[in-house]
């Protein structure tokens, strides 16, 4: 099953696409980000957002999405956009496949290292460890993405739990 996993962001959004086998492991498959320039106005960063996921789906065909939820706390004017691209996200991806999941950043750091306040780097060192890579995914949205895309493959066996109806 190809699983694609997104980090969510305006300027740069975050994309992992794994391959979970019958047995369970999973392997890499690619990772990266779309990106949008500030000089751009906000609706056309959000089309290009679109227009970047549209490519993704064509070239990798995920069964299965998962998206990060937003969690901020302290500066609600710079997650706005964010929440705007993720609206954009989640409009593409359950059109491309109706299989869309979401995880919260503790759930996901509670799949992969077991405690649900790893930091960053911790997460960076078990996403590069469990996909076998050379080195640390960059830019961090692209590790962040992969690490969205293991936890819904730990995660899958419980089924809808975590689907967006």
């Amino acid at each position: 099953m190809i699983i694609l996993g997104i980090d969510p962001g305006y300027g740069t959004m975050g994309y992992g696409v794994i391959e979970k086998l019958n047995n369970g492991n999973t392997l890499p498959v690619d990772y990266g980000v779309v990106t949008t320039p500030k000089s751009e106005s906000f609706p056309v960063r959000l089309a290009m957002l679109e227009e970047g996921l549209n490519r993704i789906f064509a070239k990798y065909k995920p069964q299965e999405i998962a998206v990060e939820e937003l969690f901020f706390t302290k500066n609600v004017t710079t997650g706005i956009p964010v929440a705007h691209a993720r609206g954009v996200i989640l409009l593409a991806a359950v059109k491309y496949c109706g299989k869309l999941y979401e995880y919260t950043p503790m759930q996901i750091k509670q799949a992969l290292t077991g405690y649900g306040k790893a930091d960053k780097v911790q997460m960076m060192h078990v996403v590069t460890s469990l996909l076998h890579l050379k080195s640390i995914p960059r830019p961090d949205d692209a590790a962040d993405a992969l690490a969205v895309a293991l936890c819904h493959a730990h995660t899958s066996r419980f089924g809808d739990m975590f689907g967006i109806r």
